[in-house]
């Protein structure tokens, strides 16, 4: 048995608290199924504490040379005013691991449709993903600069940065309900009608996949009133931040939502979409599922351990149908409580 090494980038303020969590649900699930090693690093405000940088030099080698990493949430207002904030090294760990996709679920469990601030009756099925490219865009556009009186960004993408988050979303499709949606803004931007015409090209090798385009503004009211119309939609940076946002909503809790980053080559980076929620660290009522969600999630892309992400998952359900679940899904649970239950269902 081959040992896997799992790069933990544990967090700030409930990061480390849901980390901790997870991690004991991947012992309790993986003991003489799968060999792995943790490396915990130092990363976020973590790093700036301790050296003043959010990504140490040791913290990137050590991540490139991982089989993949995980994160939890990261940054606060500690940082607020630091040098160089956690939210940096964010940017720039992508970078350095060559992510270009943001991978995130949206699927809405019947059993806490009731928490959605959607009616049930609109949000039942839903089950889509969208595919973000994440590091192009406005985001990382030059130039950019900024006076007392004026200021630009500039948004470029190329062919090739298009065709390759573009393939990525249709192989997806092909395993789903064979479904894309281009959400775009071609009517205003030049760089959504390349999305356009190279989607044109890549399309003719995926002829089994539906596809359909919509404008961001459109599809934003759309995502709520008639979610489950998607399946996979592939989305330019900045309009992927925007809407996967937005669709956590439909769900009820930020809490439950896993993500994954990937790339061509190196590890997948998986997180939870909630950020470090400073408000509540240290009160032990921090929700564990999308940490949990996420490592369930690492499991099946980068380890290919899709029974023991299958018994995960079923404890987790099982979890959240008896009723134990933190004070965001309307339960009186706490961290440790929750993650408790969940080791029990797993051995029973």
């Amino acid at each position: 048995m081959t040992t896997k090494k799992i790069a933990v980038l544990r967090g700030d303020y409930i990061g480390p608290e849901i980390m901790t969590a997870g991690l004991a649900v991947l012992a309790a699930a993986c003991t003489g199924k799968f060999a792995y090693q943790i490396q915990d690093l130092p990363f976020g405000g973590q790093a700036i504490d301790a050296v003043g940088d959010p990504l140490p030099a040791e913290t990137i080698h050590s991540c490139q040379n991982a089989d993949a990493v995980l994160l939890s949430a990261i940054g606060g207002p500690k940082w607020d005013q630091a040098k160089k904030r956690p939210e940096a090294g964010l940017l720039q760990i992508r970078n350095e691991l060559q992510l270009f996709a943001n991978i995130r679920p949206t699927r809405v469990d019947p059993i806490l449709a009731q928490n959605s601030p959607v009616k049930e009756a609109v949000i039942q099925g839903t089950n889509f993903v969208i595919v973000r490219e994440l590091t192009s865009g406005i985001y990382f556009g030059q130039p950019r600069k900024q006076t007392a009186t004026a200021a630009l960004d500039t948004s470029t993408y190329t062919k090739q940065e298009i065709e390759r988050i573009l393939r990525l979303g249709f192989k997806m499709s092909e395993h789903r309900q064979k479904h894309v949606t281009i959400i775009d803004k071609a009517n205003v931007l030049a760089t959504s009608k390349l999305w356009r015409q190279v989607t044109q090209q890549v399309q003719a090798d995926f002829p089994t996949v539906k596809v359909d385009f919509s404008y961001v503004d459109a599809a934003s009211m759309k995502l709520i009133s008639q979610p489950t119309f998607f399946d996979v939609i592939i989305t330019a940076n900045l309009f992927g931040d925007i809407l996967s946002d937005e669709a956590s909503v439909l769900t009820g809790s930020l809490g439950t939502i896993p993500s994954m980053s990937a790339g061509n080559n190196g590890p997948n980076l998986y997180e939870p979409i909630h950020g470090s929620a400073p408000d509540i660290a240290g009160k032990g009522i921090a929700d564990p599922l999308a940490m949990i969600q996420s490592i369930e999630m690492m499991l099946r892309e980068s380890f290919h351990e899709n029974q023991i992400a299958d018994q995960i998952a079923v404890a987790v359900r099982q979890t959240i149908k008896a009723g134990i679940v933190t004070p965001d899904l309307g339960g009186h649970a706490t961290t440790k409580e929750v993650t408790a239950k969940i080791i029990e269902n797993l051995k029973g």
